[in-house]
């Protein structure tokens, strides 16, 4: 039987999930979600929903792509 999806997602389990580093998801939500510095106080023990993931992944998806510098 396949496990169920989690609930919640600890900032390290959603970053894993969304295929970023934590520095990469904090990069994320300072960029399109937080309206300030304080809001990144808490993130560290922010827990996360599927539906957080999702808008996450979303987010992360319009974003373009990194390039290496040659």
């Amino acid at each position: 039987m396949a496990k169920p999806p989690k609930s919640h997602y600890t900032e390290a389990e959603a970053a894993e999930e969304l295929g970023l580093t934590i520095e990469g998801l904090r990069s994320l939500i300072r960029t399109h979600v937080a309206s300030s510095e304080e809001d990144m106080i808490h993130l560290p023990t922010a827990m996360f929903q599927r539906s957080d993931l999702l808008l996450l992944r979303f987010i992360a998806s319009q974003r373009p792509a990194a390039t290496t510098p040659d």
